[in-house]
């Protein structure tokens, strides 16, 4: 009786994980997917400690006006006027803290048309030969010998979470966005996966408005194969 007992009770586990093959589960499949964030990264500066000191006065510090989504960064009330060649502006560029070792100007495709710079498509701080530009304060001026780039779209991730979709840091992803008459899989999202990182994807605006982010129905991270951006 207990041999027949037990011999019923393996085939029923048996058959249990047969039909969840079957039905594309695993174990891993009941534990709850990751928050999601999927934020639009608008055109914004970065600045070192010294560049700070020429465009806003010797001594000063960025000013911390409202937190970012992930720990410790924010977006400060300071801002900069960004000049291109023959004197094309955007005149209030936001800045981004806290400061960092160089400079750098984060834009979207068509602020580098509106500035008249041919702004290659880089991750942040990948500025080695990009263009520069010319950065007024209210107290000096700072001219960029290089440091313009477009941002390339990228996701951040903790380690847990790079584990859960099955990628490491370097890898690259997919965004599936769903959205009234404006769905869209964007493609070459680098994984950025470091521990004490939130689950974030950054866009910039022109990626954004491209998708209707905000009226987006369903967002998700697919797994991407190797590609030719992976070797760059």
């Amino acid at each position: 009786m207990t041999s027949a007992i037990d011999r019923s009770v393996i085939e029923n586990i048996v058959r249990q994980i047969v039909l969840d093959q079957v039905n594309g589960r695993s174990a891993s499949d009941s534990a709850p997917a990751p928050k999601l964030v999927v934020s639009i990264s608008a055109r914004h500066v970065h600045l070192s400690d010294e560049h700070v000191e020429i465009l806003f006065g010797k001594g000063s510090k960025l000013t911390p006006m409202k937190p970012l989504y992930q720990d410790g960064f924010y977006a400060a009330e300071e801002t900069v006027m960004v000049v291109g060649p023959r004197r094309r502006m955007l005149p209030t560029v936001r800045i981004l803290g806290p400061t960092r070792s160089r400079s750098q100007v984060e834009l979207a495709f068509t602020d580098s048309i509106s500035l008249g710079i041919d702004a290659p498509v880089r991750h942040s701080g990948d500025i080695k030969g990009s263009p520069g530009c010319v950065l007024v304060g209210p107290k000096g001026v700072v001219e960029l010998k290089e440091g313009v780039i477009r941002a390339a779209r990228h996701v951040h991730m903790s380690l847990d979470e790079a584990a859960y979709y099955g990628v490491k840091d370097g890898d690259f992803v997919k965004l599936r966005v769903e959205s009234p008459q404006c769905s869209v899989v964007l493609e070459e999202l680098k994984v950025r996966a470091e521990k004490g990182i939130k689950l974030e994807v950054h866009l910039d605006t022109d990626e954004g408005n491209a998708c209707n982010l905000d009226a987006a129905t369903k967002i998700e991270l697919l797994k991407q194969e190797p590609c030719a951006c992976q070797k760059q």
